[in-house]
């Protein structure tokens, strides 16, 4: 059983004494919702680079693509190998954006991942129809953070207790979902998630899916970055950048360093 290190059990409850509430935006009227909405489909229209052709799949197990240049790189590893984590927590822009400032990952990557059609592309997610979730892949220096603490951040970040919905974006494509690599992945998820149950972290049940990994897909290249490209689109400015800010604020001590 892996434990986690005292300086993130500390923040972490810190964290939930502070701010009980999840780092999701609290579902704004409707009319709100579907600007919100329209804004994520829309995204071609509001980035100057094209939209390229579907980037070629990762098998489980495989290494992951390269990350495009964004944030600086995580400390200098302890020479040790590294590892793969595979989440989807509603909107990639935002989890993305949060692991890529965290202590000992050296790339998260927006993808697609657990869906039943080969080679998707945002479009065909933003359908719903490809069965496919909108999951960032992580990849970590076990010795600096390990997969219980990516764990245990993710069930901060956003909200495990809503079906198919993150604030107001709202399909399967925005489900809760941890994709395992391994069997001791799967272990330690579920040792988590009944943390997160017995201490009460949400008043409401956990949904997040927990599964085994069958292909990821890197998704388009102007996804990559979102965030750090894109800070005055709309939609980052109204849920990615409120976010990141909290997620700055809790974790400060975990953060890279500039």
């Amino acid at each position: 059983m892996l434990l986690a290190r005292p300086g993130l059990l500390s923040s972490l409850r810190v964290a939930r004494k502070q701010a009980p509430a999840p780092l999701v935006s609290q579902p704004a009227r409707q009319s709100g919702a579907s600007e919100l909405v329209h804004a994520r489909t829309s995204v071609r229209s509001l980035t100057s680079s094209p939209v390229p052709a579907s980037t070629p799949s990762v098998v489980a197990g495989a290494s992951p693509a390269t990350a495009p240049a964004g944030p600086t790189a995580s400390p200098p590893s302890s020479g040790g190998k590294m590892e793969v984590a595979t989440l989807g927590g509603g909107c990639f822009w935002c989890v993305e954006a949060c692991y890529n400032m965290l202590q000992g990952v050296s790339s998260a990557i927006s993808g697609y991942a657990a869906g039943n059609t080969k080679d998707p592309n945002y479009k065909q997610i933003c359908t719903g129809t490809s069965g496919h979730a909108e999951v960032v892949q992580i990849t970590y220096d076990p010795s600096i953070v390990s997969y219980k603490e990516i764990l245990q951040i993710f069930f901060t970040i956003h909200d495990p207790t809503t079906k198919d919905r993150q604030g107001n974006d709202v399909g399967t494509q925005y489900r809760s979902i941890i994709l395992t690599h391994n069997e001791q992945q799967a272990a330690i998820a579920k040792e988590v998630m009944q943390e997160v149950a017995s201490e009460g972290w949400y008043s409401a049940p956990l949904v997040t899916q927990v599964e085994p990994l069958t292909t990821f897909y890197p998704a388009e290249d102007y996804h990559q970055n979102y965030f750090v490209q894109n800070p005055g689109q709309g939609y980052c400015r109204a849920v990615v950048g409120p976010k990141v800010a909290k997620f700055r604020a809790k974790f400060a001590g975990k953060l890279r360093k500039a």
